[in-house]
């Protein structure tokens, strides 16, 4: 017998009874909330605030910290991407270009903090600038708009940088404020009627018993076992008729709880270190960041600022085995200098410090660009497990997920209820 989810039965009952759509009209099993979602970073914020707003439905969120968007969407870059780097026909592109349309959209209309910076991608040699020219042929069969800087312009617009071969320009690149962007995802879900559950750990997952009373995997939904993370509010169970992984560092621990052993995944963990900047000279206005480095796990030690005009320099690349080892590495700021001295030579090493830590969700030790061939590329795998009728998996969403939150809410949707949708 599933045992009752009494930690939101308050919240239910003080908003009024609710009804549950019943999301196949074979289903005849009364079930807690059409769609759970696992996960309360961006992404997960994005899709729960896009499920909560078809009538009729009911979704909770679940969350094992205590707010929001405490893990990699908050330890991150806060850039708006452009799309340049994820190649032809992948998932990466086609939702970042989508998201950042429908990102930027989103902040002027609610008034989240943002700014269109722009960005130049630097080459320094003959070797590097051949990557600019893939990049920019790239971009032009995508319709994502980029372009070469003479000299002149380079000079006057940032007159510390060194580009010693030369500067591709990215104009649609810019920053986002990815805390209040949270901060409105998760209001505007409250106000679709929404529940969220914080402090709680998912411990377990299991297809719900079908009519026969036989567990099944077809499409009656699924009782997740939660407890609350310090342990006093003992195990609860909701069930719900769709399941909507978007646990970021927890994801694929999430999803091997309910597949089968030889769809088992194993999960890599990409640290990235990043360094603040006290001098007060350079200061550049524009995102500055290295040529792409075919199999290198991320973008290059680069330059972004946050909204108040600071630098701050990152992230590099470090495995490690634990989403929890963010502890920065004195060891990687020496490296990280020489990287940054190749694009900025008068910046005051003295001045630059560790700052901070993220770390990237991966499907392996994968690259951050497509490169020429995608060799070493992983997208972003989002798709209704095969066998699991209303589990939607999303694995690797490492960067640029911020950027296509809102793409990825509308992918999701359109996979549970889209003309294609198996439910």
């Amino acid at each position: 017998m599933v045992t009752p989810f009494p930690r939101t039965a308050a919240r239910i009952l003080s908003r009024g009874a609710f009804k549950t759509r019943a999301f196949s009209m074979t289903r005849a099993r009364s079930v807690d909330f059409t769609h759970a979602v696992i996960g309360a970073g961006a992404v997960g914020l994005a899709v729960a605030r896009q499920l909560a707003a078809r009538t009729g439905t009911s979704t909770i969120l679940i969350e094992r910290h205590g707010a929001v968007g405490t893990e990699t969407s908050s330890r991150n870059s806060e850039v708006i991407h452009a799309g340049l780097y994820y190649g032809p026909d992948t998932l990466k592109t086609k939702l970042c270009i989508r998201g950042r349309q429908m990102l930027y959209a989103l902040c002027e209309a609610q008034g989240i903090p943002f700014l269109r910076t722009k960005k130049w991608i630097i080459a320094q040699d003959a070797v590097q600038f051949a990557e600019l020219e893939a990049l920019h042929e790239f971009t032009r069969s995508i319709d994502v708009p980029t372009q070469f800087l003479p000299r002149s312009e380079i000079t006057t617009q940032e007159p510390d940088v060194r580009a010693g071969a030369g500067v591709l320009e990215s104009p649609t690149t810019g920053i986002v404020d990815s805390h209040a962007l949270m901060a409105y995802l998760e209001g505007s879900f409250d106000e679709r009627g929404g529940d969220q559950v914080l402090h709680t750990v998912v411990e377990k997952i299991e297809p719900l018993s079908s009519s026969n009373g036989k567990k099944s995997a077809a499409g009656s939904g699924y009782a997740i076992t939660t407890r609350s993370r310090d342990g006093a509010g003992g195990q609860d169970t909701i069930t719900a008729e769709t399941l909507i992984n978007c646990a970021g560092l927890a994801a694929v621990e999430v999803s091997n709880m309910l597949l089968p052993a030889e769809r088992h995944r194993q999960a890599y963990f990409a640290k990235g270190s990043y360094f603040s900047y006290s001098a007060s000279h350079p200061r550049p206005k524009t995102l500055l960041y290295p040529a792409p480095v075919p199999g290198l796990g991320g973008l290059g030690t680069h330059l972004t600022l946050d909204m108040a005009g600071r630098i701050r320099f990152g992230p590099d690349v470090e495995w490690v085995t634990s989403p929890n080892d963010l502890t920065p590495n004195p060891a990687r700021l020496a490296a990280a200098i020489e990287v940054i001295k190749t694009y900025l030579p008068t910046i005051d090493p003295a001045a630059i410090d560790l700052d901070y830590c993220g770390i990237r969700p991966k499907l392996g030790r994968t690259s951050g660009t497509y490169g020429k061939d995608g060799r070493g590329f992983a997208d972003f795998y989002i798709k209704e497990e095969e066998g699991f009728t209303g589990f939607v998996n999303l694995l690797g969403i490492e960067s640029p997920g911020l950027t296509s939150a809102l793409a990825i809410a509308e992918y999701v949707d359109e996979i549970l209820y889209g003309e294609k949708a198996s439910v």
